[in-house]
Formats: C-alpha cells, structure tokens, sequence
C-alpha cells in the first residue's frame, strides 16, 4: 500500500477480511502516519517504507495499492508497473490529467498489468441489489437518473487537513474536491445503473461559497441517443453544502440519495456513504424504495448498509481476478472516461456554455483548449463563514445529547 491517508482504513479492509491475501509492506512520507495506521489495523509485523521505489525493489507483490494525491498516480503506476508488479489498483480519480490516464493506460498494457480503478460505489450491497432489480426491466426503459450528494454538518470521521490542501489545487487534483474528487463515484454511478458508457453534452454551474470546495453545484448532461422509441435519456447530479444539518455519519461528511425514472416505474436510492446511521433504522429510509403498478415496493432492507461493505467487495473482486483471471471493475479506459465526465463541468461553468465529450482529450490538453481553471475571484470569507456554521451546529447537536457512536473495527468474512 502506498499512501497511508484516511483514505487507507477503508481501503485495507478488504484485504484484513481476505484469507487469500496478507498486507506484507506500507509506504508513506509520514513515519508518525505509518505507526498510527498500523496500529489501528492490528498490524505490528508489516515492512514499512518512506520512499515508494524502495519497497518496490525490495518487496514481492502480487497487488500495489496506490492512495496518494492524483498527480502522483502515473509516475507510481509507471514504476510499479516497470517493476513487474503484476496488479496494480489506482485509488479514484485515475489520475490528474487525461494525458496521464492515457499513460498509465499504455504503460499498464505493455506490462501485461492487470490495471483496476479503485471504484467502490459499484459494491456497495443496495447499489448492486438496486442494478439486479433494474435490468430485470423492473421499471422499464431507463430515462432519467439524479443524485444528490449533501454535504451536512456532522459529526463525521476526522479529515487530515493536508489531504484538503492538494484537492483545492487543480494542479495536483485535476479539479475541486466534489466534482472531480468525489464526484467521480457518482459520475460512476450514473453510468453504470443507466447501461451508458457516456455523456454526450454537460451543462453545469459551480459555486464556491466555501472558497476552498467547488459546490454547491448542478451538473446536467445528456446520453448518446441509441433508441428513438423512447424519449432521449438525461441525468442530472446536484452537491449541496448544509452545515447546519445535523447528520451523524461514521465516515467523510456527506451521503447520497438517488433517483431513476423509467417508462414503467421510478426506484428511489436512499444513503450510501452514511448508511448504517440513525436514518437508515427508521421505516421511511428503506436502501431501495420503487413505485410501479400502482404501489409502493420496499427492496434491500435485509443487506448490509454500512459503506465499509463496498471497500471489502470491491478488494475481494479485485483478488478474485488476481488470482482467477478476468477484469477489474473499473478498468482503465473506464477510469479514464470517469476522469472526463469529471472535467467536463468545469469547462461547461467556465465557459458559460454546453461541454461536449469529445471535446476532453490529451490532444486538446496539449494545446490548452479543454484545461479547466482554478476560479481566480473567492471570497476567503466564505470559508471562514462555512467553518463557523459547522462549529455552531455540533455544538448545538452536543447540547442537545445528539451523539455519533464511532464505528469499531469488525470484519465479518
């Protein structure tokens, strides 16, 4: 494992859960972070590295994952790749740059790599229920698909604020922290529950109230027309900032809520990166709700919720294929598509007009027509602004007894 960031809990869970598999050496700049991980994961005999390229050379690996800021993601996947590691899983985005997703796509391939884009919205045990149920055909042709991701108050799991300070540069990000960072699980999402491979056009806008994170937002986009039976199919993604929400959450600040609408029937998502909470035990919050017929379904409220699953599914799938051949979800192509819903965006909102998909290419990142830019007029206010609602709403949720039970390490294999 390279890159021992909060990140990184999730992301050994699959892994510590394996009987197939052992976590035999960690790298990260940090010494003090190393120590503090491992031992949080009950792991005191494992080989620890400052430098990537040494455990590389010294080590035998089956798997490398690769958890570091995104502009790291190509030159780490090279020299791992040249090593001859044979597997390795590159943590979403899959890189900075389309240029450099084209590169790790190459490189990987004259290796013979077996290359997955760390993606594990797709595991998560509703989302993988609610995708049986749609191609069933259960509520007929898909036409419309919308995600809300709501960033409330908290209380939620601590963030390193280091990790913060690269996502808030392009540069190093690719993009902001929600759309392109986080954003590329939902973009994920909106294709594969819908059967599409890609957008055609975007049309956004982008906010930066709290200076540092690109939303609130409303990002809409049409797919390829493939059908001309039915009506052309559109999805829609919104990111909302409520700091004043109390919304007790054992992971990052936010959860998901989802729609699709179909000709015969619409399905309704509830929770992913919050599921397990208080909302998730009361009647009204079943994982998957469908009307169709005339009545009200209830699907999913026998799995498990909490979003630790999707990290252990999507690990052991990857071991799977390690050891029994087949294909990662996602491949690398596919990460690099994601990496272009998530840029375009940004180009949509900066230029004030539709964004096409064939218009985010390495091509055109050589010649800067599809750079996006970091917005140049914030108000550093905002943000100040934003911390103190926060503050005042755990503040008010402790008054009132409101209280968040820390999730606790239990691998259930």
């Amino acid at each position: 494992m390279i890159g021992c960031g909060d990140i990184a809990n999730l992301n050994v869970l699959g892994y510590l859960c394996s009987k197939d598999t052992e976590l035999v050496a960690v790298c990260d700049t940090d010494m003090a972070r190393i120590g503090k991980k491992l031992e949080r994961w009950g792991l005191r005999t494992t080989n620890v590295y400052t430098d990537f390229k040494l455990m590389i050379d010294r080590e035998e690996l089956d798997i490398v994952e690769i958890l570091t800021p995104h502009h790291l993601h190509y030159p780490m996947t090279e020299y791992c790749a040249s090593a001859g590691v044979p597997g390795i899983s590159v943590q979403k985005p899959l890189a900075h740059t389309i240029t450099d997703c084209e590169k790790i796509i190459r490189v990987c391939k004259k290796k013979n790599v077996k290359l997955k884009l760390y993606e594990n919205f797709r595991f998560y045990p509703p989302f993988l229920k609610a995708k049986e149920l749609l191609n069933s055909g259960i509520i007929g042709e898909l036409l419309n698909f919308r995600i809300n991701t709501i960033a409330p108050g908290g209380p939620a799991m601590n963030v390193d604020l280091k990790s913060l300070g690269w996502r808030r540069k392009f540069e190093t990000c690719g993009g902001g922290p929600w759309i392109y960072d986080d954003g590329i699980h939902k973009f994920s999402l909106a294709l594969w529950l819908m059967n599409q491979e890609r957008f055609e056009e975007v049309y956004a806008w982008i906010d930066y109230f709290s200076v540092v994170m690109d939303s609130p937002s409303y990002i809409l986009w049409k797919y390829p027309t493939t059908d001309s039976d039915y009506p052309e199919k559109f999805g829609s993604m919104e990111f909302t900032l409520a700091p004043n929400l109390y919304y007790p959450n054992n992971y990052y600040h936010c959860d998901e809520f989802i729609e699709i609408s179909g000709t015969k029937g619409i399905m309704w998502l509830n929770q992913c990166t919050g599921g397990g909470n208080f909302l998730s035990k009361t009647p009204q919050y079943p994982p998957i709700v469908i009307y169709i017929d005339g009545k009200v379904k209830k699907f999913g409220e026998d799995l498990p919720r909490d979003w630790r699953y999707s990290f252990i599914n999507s690990t052991k799938h990857f071991i799977s294929v390690m050891k029994e051949g087949g294909e990662p979800i996602c491949t690398g192509e596919q990460g690099r598509d994601l990496c272009i819903c998530g840029k375009l965006p940004y180009i949509s909102n900066q230029n004030n007009r539709i964004a096409y998909w064939n218009e985010v290419t390495s091509e055109n990142e050589v010649d800067k027509s599809c750079i996006i830019e970091e917005p140049q007029e914030i108000d550093i206010k905002g943000f100040t602004r934003y911390n103190r609602n926060v503050r005042r709403d755990l503040r008010k949720g402790i008054n009132q007894g409101l209280v968040n039970t820390e999730f606790k390490y239990h691998y259930e294999k």
